[in-house]
């Protein structure tokens, strides 16, 4: 059997010389043999044992090499995405300004700007109590604010969402925070449909925009407080719990407390920020195509002019400080069908139902939106029979 001795006065090593594999490099090929004793060379620029050699222009190990020759397959990243599209908008500059120039785009334009001006200081003022609950306030706490019997925590957490100064925006990223602190799924929800809804501007900016009639003030106020309950309880009737995927959240352990928020700050306002301008795109895509004179058809009809001013609601997108303005313009319609306007509305739309996909999963939006959709046309239908 073929041999081969060390350099030296050394002791003779014996190897089993293996099979030469088939990409040899510089024309010699690698001896896999193992050898038996320190210093066991298997061939050029290769040495085994105590003091491991490699090939020449070949490392191993931490902070490894490739090759000569050999390159990385580059990776699309963020900013090599955002320069390639900066690169296509001034390459068809022409074209697009064209094409923006249209009536359609600049209608297009002005409710997406509309709605991401409307909302995006509430979702950071959203993503800011959402930090200072998930940093600042133990998880003791909501045991003890809140009633252990779920039944009872959904009214209680409904009844909180008064003291909420921000709009829809605001409340997912605070109701992501509750569930992340152990609060019930339901109260969670409860607080979420009804925050929007019935905190102080909301309400103070109704009672401006319908100066002639305050009874739609007390009628916003009751109808989506009940909604919002019922939608709570029907959760903890009915809810299953692989349906709502706890919202993640960035581990900031071993971090101070400053550090954290500002880290849990920046992962929200990321990760909500996306969804909502998905639900901008999308509201301003509909209201451009929709045709206006819809709307005077349906006035005269009691039971569609709800069902519209529903679905409008769902469809515009708007703040929730701001829709008690656009339904006071809608004369045609009756009070009824503008108070589901305003019940609707703060309840599910479409970056809302964008952003509760996102921080809840599609399985839960897909479920939770109909149900809240159908039960505040109903509830606001009935209350504004009763009040107004």
């Amino acid at each position: 059997m073929p041999s081969r001795t060390t350099g030296g006065t050394g002791p003779v090593a014996i190897t089993n010389r293996a099979p030469q594999d088939s990409d040899e490099r510089g024309g010699a090929g690698e001896d896999r043999g193992t050898g038996t004793g320190p210093g066991t060379e298997t061939g050029p620029g290769t040495q085994t044992g105590l003091g491991k050699e490699t090939d020449p222009g070949k490392e191993t190990g931490p902070g490894k090499e490739t090759a000569p020759g050999a390159e990385e397959a580059p990776q699309l990243n963020s900013p090599l995405l955002l320069t390639l599209l900066l690169l296509t908008a001034v390459m068809f500059q022409g074209p697009i300004r064209g094409a923006l120039s249209a009536p359609v785009m600049q209608s297009w334009m002005t409710v997406f700007v509309a709605v991401m001006v409307q909302a995006l200081p509430f979702l950071v003022l959203g993503v800011l109590l959402s930090a200072a609950i998930a940093v600042f306030v133990p998880p003791s706490f909501f045991a003890r604010a809140l009633p252990k019997h779920p039944a009872l925590a959904v009214p209680v957490a409904g009844a909180a969402g008064a003291v909420l100064p921000g709009c829809e925006c605001a409340s997912v990223p605070v109701a992501g925070a509750l569930v992340r602190r152990g609060v019930t799924p339901a109260a969670a929800l409860a607080f979420l449909l009804s925050a929007p809804a019935i905190n102080p501007i909301v309400l103070t900016a109704t009672a401006v925009a319908f100066p002639g009639n305050p009874e739609m003030v007390l009628a916003r106020f009751v109808a989506s407080l009940l909604v919002a309950c019922s939608m709570g309880w029907l959760w903890h009737r009915l809810g299953r719990t692989d349906w709502l995927r706890p919202p993640a959240r960035a581990s900031h352990e071993g971090q101070g407390r400053g550090a954290a928020f500002w880290g849990s700050v920046r992962h929200d306002v990321t990760h909500a920020g996306g969804f909502l301008v998905i639900g901008a795109m999308a509201a301003a895509t509909l209201k451009a195509v929709v045709p206006v004179q819809w709307l005077s058809l349906a006035a005269g009809h009691p039971v569609l002019s709800v069902l519209v001013l529903a679905a409008l609601a769902v469809l515009l997108s708007l703040c929730s400080e701001a829709d008690a303005f656009v339904a006071a313009s809608l004369t045609q319609f009756s009070l009824t069908a503008r108070l589901t306007f305003l019940v609707v509305g703060p309840m599910i739309d479409l970056k809302l139902f964008a952003m509760q996909a996102g921080t809840f999963g599609r399985a839960f939006a897909l479920r939770f939106a109909p149900a809240t959709f159908a039960l505040a046309v109903v509830v606001s239908a009935l209350t504004g029979t009763v009040l107004l």
